[in-house]
């Protein structure tokens, strides 16, 4: 079968793109960056699209020659620059749906989420709604699958906190009482649960809710990875939601993501599904792994607690370089005038206004650190501060070179300046 996929640059897409290409079936990869795609998957069929844009049926037709099927996965938990959810989740998916009709595509399967039902009031799961009951009043062969906490081999978004969470030195910290419920599944059950609806038409007109056998808290999730990570047993800390929901404010001031209000709605709304036990076993066909059978089967690596300790460190690698940044600026502005003296005297010689150049250089200062706080093209930006940092370093090695022989080394202190820079552009990019 020749599928459409949408969103496969991302964890459950990607994992589907991977698993259906493995049983046999042709996969075009609909993504915003077809190259990137091609990276990871060299033998893939990929072309450009951009949910953000692509919201008419007219803007899909072309990519559905010769296409069977359709499996849109595409995705964000929440707006930020360059992704509005509404169009991500609702409007684009609505006019791919449209165009499918257009086309003569019959067979299509939207990933949704298992909150996208009317009493979940977050935005995320009220578009996906929209999308799912839009795609059940048409003429195809459709359903839509609500998948609950998905986990797998690798992580991201939601998962990635968790594991973080679960790697935590001290105490683990909780949402309340850690009483919020998932059923979670494994990312290759969804994976055979999508192969299974693409090979009969049983489905067709329905919502389904993959999910795994048990339900468990976020108490035992957590509980479960860390002993997978090869950790002692944790000792929890239960934090007050409205506490919480603080720090989740103060977190989408600065890009939200895992941390952020959206996610601790939909935490809050349950991840659990409505159905009961056992229903989506008897409906697919095959029963879905435990977590425990199937993090038993994937021992976690050293590379697995590397990434779940950084991922925990990285908003505090965030801050410090960013107060770093903006500290040195202010400081600087109201650093008192024999603090420039050496500098001053150099910059003398050489016919260059000391006060001008210093309070130039702070505010370059107090811009990055702003960028870095923001998230501001993290690779650009990582670029842009080593060659400022590295022109710091030169230029004063020319004008006070007994900087580094200072008992406090000022200078010295730049190379693992650079070494945090270095870390902080790694850990800002998430794909």
């Amino acid at each position: 079968m020749r599928i459409l996929l949408t969103g496969a640059n991302g964890f459950i897409g990607s994992h589907l793109l991977a698993g259906l290409q493995a049983r046999g079936h042709q996969v075009v990869a609909a993504v915003r960056d077809p190259e990137a795609l091609r990276r990871r998957f060299p033998n893939a069929t990929s072309i450009a699209c951009d949910f953000n844009r692509d919201s008419r049926p007219k803007a899909w037709l072309p990519r559905l020659a010769g296409i069977d099927a359709v499996i849109n996965c595409a995705g964000v938990l929440h707006d930020r620059r360059g992704q509005v959810m509404s169009q991500i989740h609702a409007d684009t998916p609505i006019a791919l749906f449209d165009a499918c009709v257009a086309a003569g595509v019959r067979k299509v399967i939207q990933i949704s989420a298992v909150s996208a039902v009317a009493d979940v009031p977050t935005a995320y799961a009220q578009t996906k709604r929209r999308a799912d009951e839009h795609l059940l009043s048409l003429p195809l062969e459709a359903t839509v699958l609500r998948p609950s906490l998905i986990y797998g081999p690798t992580s991201y978004g939601g998962m990635t906190t968790l594991r973080s969470l679960a790697a935590s030195p001290l105490v683990v910290p909780l949402v309340g009482d850690g009483s919020a419920s998932f059923r979670p599944m494994h990312v290759d059950d969804l994976v055979e649960t999508v192969d299974r609806v693409l090979g009969t038409d049983r489905q067709a007109g329905r919502i389904l809710e993959p999910v795994g056998p048990d339900r468990l808290s976020l108490r035992d999730v957590i509980g479960r990875l860390r002993r997978w990570l090869g950790l002692r047993p944790a000792r929890f800390l239960a934090l007050p939601v409205p506490l919480v929901r603080v720090t989740a404010r103060i977190a989408d001031l600065f890009g939200g993501g895992p941390m952020g209000s959206a996610s601790l709605n939909q935490l809050l709304a349950g991840n659990a599904g409505s159905q009961p036990d056992g229903r989506f076993a008897a409906e697919i066909g095959f029963q879905p792994r435990t977590m425990d059978d199937a993090l038993a089967r994937q021992p976690a690596g050293t590379q697995d607690l590397w990434h779940a300790r950084l991922a925990l460190l990285r908003p505090a690698v965030r801050a410090a370089l960013a107060a770093l940044w903006l500290l040195s600026g202010i400081l600087g502005w109201f650093a008192p005038p024999e603090a420039w003296r050496d500098l001053s005297a150099m910059l003398d010689r050489l016919s260059m206004p000391v006060a001008l150049l210093a309070n130039a250089f702070c505010a370059l200062d107090v811009v990055i650190g702003l960028l870095v706080l923001f998230r501001w093209r993290p690779a650009l930006l990582a670029a842009f501060q080593v060659i400022v940092v590295a022109g710091y370093t030169i230029v004063l090695s020319l004008l006070v070179p007994a900087l580094w022989l200072h008992p406090f080394g000022p200078l010295l202190k730049n190379l693992p300046i650079l070494a945090l820079i270095a870390v902080w552009a790694v850990l800002e990019r998430e794909r």
